[in-house]
């Protein structure tokens, strides 16, 4: 082992070396290092009795701080117990509200046996011959021990509907109960878009621990310059360490219940990346994943629950691909949480059953906004434009005065987004192609908006740059009377029409 560096990078699995041999790590003395830093701290090193903290203890003598976007606090383990209570955090919320983090909207969409169950007749089999256990199957149910076939291709005709209406390029990711679950998902997208599988079978793949083929491919849903794979279906290998800079929409088919593997998924959505347009990202939800939104625990700062005592409960095992669970004591086996293992870890598959002949129907859709507090926004979001808009601007009048002082244009859109104005969501509500100029004034003032091209069209055929040059003449007050609105929005954007009056009194169209 070289010891002449001064930066030393290493994977945890590297230093522990292979079961019998010596650990890498203690080829150093204890004092060796000064300084050591570790990444997702919120993984091994937060149990007591890890092989992550036998590290850490063995280079006791360094200065040690823990990294993580979910800091784990739970009932049986705990970062703040070995780190210290954190000496920095940045939340969400404040991601956000600087700019450097994606806001989000959620479809939430409800199925009628996901709300009422569904109960097999006595005697009932599956498709493949097994005899259904009576009870009373429901969410917690359905793709763990229950599969409904026309659940499952519902969930993959609202996906594609909605990419259909936005961008069916834009990457998504899907998560699944398990692989079993991943690649029944992963051939009903592909039933759901025949076309674009037709060009490149790469538009739909199961990226999970268990399939190399989709494994390959991880790295070209990740490069925001490489067209496929498209859309990707997981079980828990992409939940937390992926970089999906241009992913736009995530899917949530999976029950969630851990507040950190919560905000890990979500962190897939809230990059930003300029370059291509991705500023908001949305969550489709068919599981009520999204209702740990409103716990207030979400994006609050980390408050230590565990604190190891000489009578402490053994650590539950992570789940496999290393996604944080809050396990109570009395928990099902790990084979029993996960279905089929995810990283070949050897656990049992248990029974299911597969059912093809039962119907499934949407009982609720719904789009819910968050503003810049976290808070639902239970109005419309034209409703919440407005009232937006309407607080800083009294009147279409007041908004075009200052529009047309403004040297920059994107200084007072930059105002509205501080103040809760999400505009690519309003742009995707009213249509794709307009400018955020008539978006307001469509929405706010109740004008008729004219896309871009609509705009530079009308331009084109009224001639307004040849007929008036760069000297109009002082035209009298009565012409302006008689000038459409539109007519005059256009040129007062030039130069060299600041004679052209602004005041209501000089306007026919208040």
């Amino acid at each position: 082992m070289n010891k002449s560096y001064e930066v030393y990078l290493s994977l945890y699995q590297a230093i522990v070396g292979r079961e019998g041999q010596e650990p890498a790590y203690k080829q150093f003395s204890r004092d060796f290092f000064d300084l050591i830093i570790v990444d997702e701290c919120h993984r091994g090193s937060a149990a007591e009795d890890s092989a992550w903290r036998e590290i850490l203890d063995y280079f006791s003598s360094a200065t040690q701080i823990g990294l993580t976007a979910t800091p784990k606090e739970t009932a049986y383990v705990s970062n703040i117990d070995y780190f210290g209570a954190p000496v920095y955090s940045y939340s969400l919320k404040q991601g956000i509200e600087d700019g450097f983090l994606a806001p989000y909207k959620v479809v939430r969409i409800d199925f009628d046996k996901d709300l009422s169950g569904w109960r097999p007749e006595k005697g009932k089999l599956d498709k493949f011959g097994q005899e259904i256990v009576d009870r009373i199957y429901n969410q917690t149910d359905f793709d763990r021990n229950l599969v409904l076939d026309n659940r499952t291709m519902l969930v993959a005709q609202k996906v594609s509907e909605f990419l259909k209406n936005t961008n069916r390029y834009d990457k998504t990711i899907v998560f699944c109960e398990d692989i079993d679950h991943a690649e029944r998902m992963r051939q009903a997208l592909i039933n759901e878009n025949p076309d674009l599988v037709l060009e490149d079978p790469r538009y739909v793949m199961r990226i999970t621990g268990d399939n190399d083929e989709g494994k390959a491919q991880l790295d070209n849903f990740i490069d925001p310059e490489s067209t496929y794979p498209v859309i990707a279906t997981t079980s828990r290998l992409m939940s937390t360490g992926i970089d999906a800079q241009t992913c736009r929409l995530i899917v949530l088919d999976r029950r969630i219940q851990s507040m950190t593997e919560f905000k890990q998924i979500i962190g897939r959505g809230t990059r930003i990346h300029e370059d291509y347009g991705k500023f908001y990202f949305t969550i489709m939800d068919f599981k009520k994943a999204t209702e740990l939104f409103a716990d207030p625990d979400f994006d609050g700062d980390p408050v230590q629950v565990y604190e190891p005592g000489p009578t402490d409960i053994p650590v539950p095992p992570d789940e496999p691909g290393d996604v944080d669970a809050d396990v109570p004591e009395n928990a099902l086996p790990i084979s029993e949480i996960t279905g089929d293992g995810e990283e070949g870890d050897g656990s049992e598959k248990r029974r299911k059953y597969y059912v093809n002949d039962v119907e499934v129907h949407v009982a609720a859709e719904r789009v819910q906004y968050y503003d810049k507090d976290g808070k639902l926004i239970t109005e419309s979001l034209k409703d919440y434009t407005r009232k937006t808009i309407l607080k800083e601007f009294r009147s279409l009048d007041d908004f075009l005065r200052r529009w047309n002082s403004t040297e920059k244009k994107s200084a007072i859109i930059d105002e509205l987004r501080e103040h809760g104005l999400l505009l690519d969501a309003l742009e995707d509500e009213v249509g794709k192609g307009f400018g955020a100029f008539d978006l307001i004034c469509h929405v706010a003032f109740d004008q008729p908006p004219l896309t871009r091209r609509e705009r530079a069209e009308n331009v084109r055929k009224r001639n307004y740059f040849t007929k008036y040059g760069e000297k109009p003449k002082p035209y009298s007050t009565p012409y302006w009377r008689s000038m459409r609105m539109e007519d005059w929005r256009i040129l007062r954007t030039r130069p060299c029409c600041a004679s052209i009056p602004s005041t209501v009194s000089e306007r026919p169209w208040s």
